[in-house]
């Protein structure tokens, strides 16, 4: 079998054989499919895409191409949760010690920013000390004394989705519906957890931009992890407005200790104790209060064990960007749109994100809002802050913020979308 043969039955519509995909994921796998190659396979499946039987076999190969992960020797029952990606979803950050001081345990194999998008791992990296490399033995040490564990996967869990992952990022491919539905699934699956919430994000800041689109991920995410014996339910959430007041790795993490905390933003609370309540149903856990153990430190304390557990000070200082930029209104009236896509775009040229795989971030760059939809604002006054050690990046971000946000006039009313949009189960 040859890589070009693979590649052109894809080109061309055709449906890949079985052992066409088992072949092409272990020899890329093996180094013997190069980059190159591979990325005009994940440009051919995002432009003609596959049906329900490649992705079904894609994803086990993914799988079989290395380890899986069993969690029954713990006492807990086992939840865990995965977001598909959106501008400020720092979620995973209050929700994983959350979900564990309500009684489940939470092993939250994590990813990096892809495109546009921020990932948990590189939000967490800002934290002095903090490692997301474990080994397996690490891992399950992490998670049976605090309840949770955030960690990148091992190499030996779905190697070939981690070299595909990061392939993707770079090379305009992320927003193939069976690549994201495979990379995720093989993770969860392989990783062994009893149940999986998955948070599926609709709108401009999404890789999902229709809601149409959204429920044919979910849905195939959702068959895919109940095939293979994984409780597994989808959340469809709005992602039109970034999450929170803050799109950038230190900035989100700050604000996700606000929320632990007890305060934060209504739709990171909210977002949070909703899947919060999925998750734990999904465990068979109930009487268990998400709203409470917020509000009573809980989730905090196991935060902080958490954080402690993979090297991390949770009192450090985090790091703070050496250049500023305010960005303020142009008139007077409401705020009706701040999209999230041009805010994303904003943050990843500001240095929170990469352009090619092996590129560093900047912990402190991003974006800060000081107003969301639906607030009154006055001409002049701040409405975004732009953070970045390079200040030679403040044009280029601004240049994707040219269109970002509507005013219209005061007194105008104003809808927002709800943060939940629907579930599949």
């Amino acid at each position: 079998m040859d890589v070009i043969s693979v590649i052109r039955t894809k080109r061309d519509k055709g449906e890949l054989s079985p052992e066409q995909i088992d072949w092409v994921i272990d020899a890329y796998t093996r180094g013997v499919v190069a980059d190159e190659q591979m990325s005009a396979l994940a440009m051919a499946i995002l432009l003609n895409g596959m049906n329900r039987t490649e992705i079904a076999r894609w994803t086990a190969a993914m799988i079989a191409s290395g380890e899986r992960m069993n969690f029954d020797a713990l006492s807990r029952p086992t939840a865990d949760k995965h977001s598909t990606g959106g501008v400020g979803d720092k979620i995973t950050l209050p929700l994983a010690p959350l979900v564990a001081a309500c009684g489940a345990a939470v092993p939250q194999l994590s990813g990096r920013g892809l495109g546009h998008t921020g990932g948990t791992l590189d939000k967490l990296e800002s934290i002095p000390g903090w490692r997301a490399l474990l080994s397996n033995e690490e891992m399950l040490h992490v998670l049976d004394t605090t309840g949770a564990v955030i960690c990148a996967a091992g190499d030996g869990l779905a190697p070939a989705d981690k070299k595909l992952y990061a392939l993707r990022d770079v090379t305009g491919t992320v927003e193939a519906i069976p690549l994201i539905a495979s990379s995720i699934m093989s993770k969860k699956i392989a990783e062994g957890t009893g149940s999986l919430v998955l948070d599926v994000k609709v709108g401009t800041g999404a890789f999902m931009k229709n809601i149409e689109d959204a429920r044919e991920l979910a849905r195939t995410m959702v068959g895919l992890g109940t095939d293979s014996g994984v409780k597994t339910v989808a959340l469809l959430t709005d992602m039109s407005t970034p999450l929170g007041l803050t799109a950038g790795n230190a900035l989100e993490v700050r604000e996700s200790v606000e929320v632990l905390a007890g305060g934060g933003p209504k739709d990171v609370v909210d977002l949070t104790i909703a899947l919060a309540a999925e998750m734990l149903a999904a465990a068979g856990i109930k009487d268990a209060d998400p709203a409470k153990a917020l509000a009573d430190g809980s989730a905090m304390d196991v935060w902080r064990r958490m954080i402690a557990a993979q090297g991390g000070d949770p009192d450090a200082t985090l790091p703070v960007a050496r250049e500023q930029h305010v960005v303020t209104a142009p008139s007077t009236g409401v705020l009706t749109r701040l999209d999230a896509y041009d805010i994303g775009i904003a943050a990843w040229r500001l240095g929170a994100g990469r352009a090619r795989k092996e590129d560093p971030v900047q912990a402190g760059a991003g974006v800060e809002l000081h107003a969301k939809p639906g607030d009154t604002v006055t001409a002049g006054q701040p409405l975004l802050t732009l953070h970045t050690d390079t200040p030679e990046k403040f044009d280029y971000a601004l240049k994707s913020l040219s269109e970002a946000w509507d005013i219209a006039p005061e007194g105008t009313a104003f809808t927002p979308n709800p943060i939940v949009l629907d579930r599949i189960a």
